[in-house]
């Protein structure tokens, strides 16, 4: 395209040689002889030069000057004057002027020096563009960018970093990094000290941000140094993105194996997540069996934390820890004088779950009085503290685990029976280990990545020939025995992978038998009347030696009754 050119001037003359001559080398020219007719070219026309007359009536050249720098053209001033000195020259200049002219003016000098500003404006502009460009690859990235130069000084920022870091590139450019008030810039800076000190790049560091008045969000933040065309130093870029939604995906597919930090997906573990979340909105009482280590407290936490008593208190008692009078005490709370000891008044755990749940461990260790105290807050929503008459109103879902078999203590007369159906309004039973056998892997990847983080460590997983050594265990001690054998393991583990040798023997040496036989009546009866005997009754245990469910084993036991009084006569 040809140059645009505005000649400003209050002779006429002048005005008309400068078009001849510029229009004789193909310039498209305007003419103006006052500020205002200039201001009017000016706002309605795309110039790349001016060439402006100091003196303008009223107004002055720099007047012209000031204008073009308002409306923020890219354009180069010459000012021209038939009355030079230093200080309209050193004005000129200050206020960006691109050169200065003395009249007269010849042609040679006049084309000479309009090639000269339009070839310097052709770079501007180049530059210009680039620059737009770039503002416009920012603009559109979602990705916080900051770059700083060797002094940790913010050189330039773009708009995303006010969505990600809550840093407005107006408040931070021309701010040492140290200076700038976000105490989510800790991690930033670090990040960035090792990409000046090191000139390294440094890829996908994951930090935690939590900014005020902000959801919590995980970062990925990435640091390359900053060089010029030697290889020199300049200072560094940071680019964070927002992964939070990312990670939360990722959390989301992780929970398909698991729900409510509960491990597994096994058959069995399935139908328990399905009856958790049926229960979840009704308010019921229900009880959680199976052996110890099986992870009663977490489906307790898992009833809670999905209903709608979430954001209500869940209280935690193990009754099996605490005589009489104190888990009395304990659960009901007492009075100043109730007993020696009671120096003050005091709530009970009932009336801290109040409106929330209360789960009640090993309930079948209770005793006769707590459990007919229990009876009353089940019927009737009350309790008295020890030494008080006054009853206390609670609203408080109840949640009970035992690995008791309390159908037998019932029978025992250890335990009420009205009691028991109270709390077994709804039963959940927790298969122990070794019948939710395919759930070993998962469960093993979960308690190494609680222990990579804990150890510090980077171990994978567990070869093959460890994990076949689990899958042939009967794991007496349940979830809680694996997780230890898991934390052993890292203990010893200096590799990438566990494998045998970080394993306990025992479990080496264990094979799970075959099933019993059921040819015989008679062997089937001495094989589990062996078992037991062995097991000193451990009615778990045996059922897992011989490889049938606990309940198969009671039918068994039932069947044939065999007892540890008949085996002994």
């Amino acid at each position: 395209m040809k140059a645009r050119i505005l000649v400003i001037d209050d002779e006429e003359s002048l005005r008309f040689t400068f078009n001849e001559f510029l229009s004789e080398e193909g310039y498209t020219v305007f003419c103006a002889g006052t500020y205002h007719d200039a201001v009017e070219i000016i706002r309605a026309e795309d110039l790349d030069l001016v060439f402006a007359d100091i003196i303008l009536g009223e107004h002055t050249g720099i007047d012209i000057l000031k204008e073009i720098k308002k409306r923020g053209l890219i354009c180069p001033v010459i000012m021209i004057t038939g009355q030079p000195n230093i200080n309209t020259a050193a004005d000129s200049v200050r206020l960006g002027a691109f050169d200065y002219l003395p009249k007269p003016i010849h042609q040679e000098t006049l084309l000479r020096v309009a090639k000269i500003a339009l070839a310097h404006n052709a770079v501007v502009q180049e530059k210009e563009n680039y620059r737009n460009h770039l503002e416009a690859i920012f603009r559109s990235v979602t990705d916080a960018i900051i770059t700083v130069d060797n002094q940790r000084r913010v050189i330039a920022a773009n708009a995303a970093a006010l969505t990600v870091c809550g840093l407005a590139p107006k408040d931070i450019c021309g701010k040492q990094l140290d200076a700038i008030e976000n105490s989510c810039l800790y991690d930033c800076r670090k990040i960035l000290d090792m990409t000046l000190s090191d000139k390294k790049i440094v890829k996908e560091y994951h930090i935690e941000c939590a900014l005020p008045n902000k959801a919590r969000q995980m970062l990925a933040v990435n640091s390359s140094p900053l060089t010029d065309r030697s290889g020199r130093s300049q200072g560094a870029i940071l680019v964070i993105r927002d992964v939070t939604r990312l990670t939360f995906m990722e959390s989301e597919l992780k929970q398909r194996h698991s729900f409510h930090n509960i491990i597994g997906q096994s058959k069995k573990m399935r139908e328990i997540y399905r009856l958790i979340e049926t229960l979840a909105d009704i308010q019921t009482t229900v009880l959680i069996t199976g052996e110890s280590g099986t992870g009663k407290e977490l489906i307790a936490k898992a009833l809670h934390y999905s209903g709608p008593r979430a954001t209500k208190p869940m209280v935690t008692v193990n009754c099996a820890t605490l005589v009489e009078n104190l888990l009395e005490s304990e659960l009901f709370g007492h009075v100043k004088g109730a007993f020696t000891g009671a120096v003050r008044d005091k709530a009970g755990r009932f009336q801290d779950a109040d409106s929330g749940s209360i789960f009640l461990d090993e309930i079948g260790e209770i005793s006769p009085l707590i459990q007919l105290k229990l009876l009353r807050v089940l019927q009737e929503k009350e309790f008295e503290r020890v030494g008080d008459a006054a009853p206390i109103k609670v609203d408080v879902r109840i949640i009970a685990a035992t690995n008791r078999q309390l159908h037998e203590d019932v029978k025992k007369n250890s335990f009420r029976e009205d009691l028991y159906y109270r709390l077994k309004v709804v039963e959940i039973e927790l298969p122990p280990l070794i019948e939710r056998l395919e759930d070993i892997p998962l469960l093993v990847k979960h308690f190494c990545e609680i222990y990579n983080k804990r150890f510090q460590k980077e171990i994978r997983g567990v070869a093959d020939d460890a994990m076949e050594a689990f899958m042939r265990y009967a794991w007496p001690g349940n979830v809680r025995e694996l997780e230890h054998v898991i934390e052993r393991a890292f203990v010893f583990c200096q590799g990438k992978a566990i494998n045998i040798d970080h394993i306990p023997p025992e479990i080496l040496a264990f094979r799970i038998p075959k099933r019993i036989s059921l040819t015989s009546a008679t062997a089937e009866s001495e094989r589990i009347m062996r078992m037991l005997e062995k097991t000193d009754w451990n009615r778990a245990k045996s059922a897992r030696l011989l490889g049938i469910s606990r309940k198969t084993l009671y039918k068994k036991i039932r069947k044939y009754n065999l007892t540890r009084e008949n085996h002994g006569n």
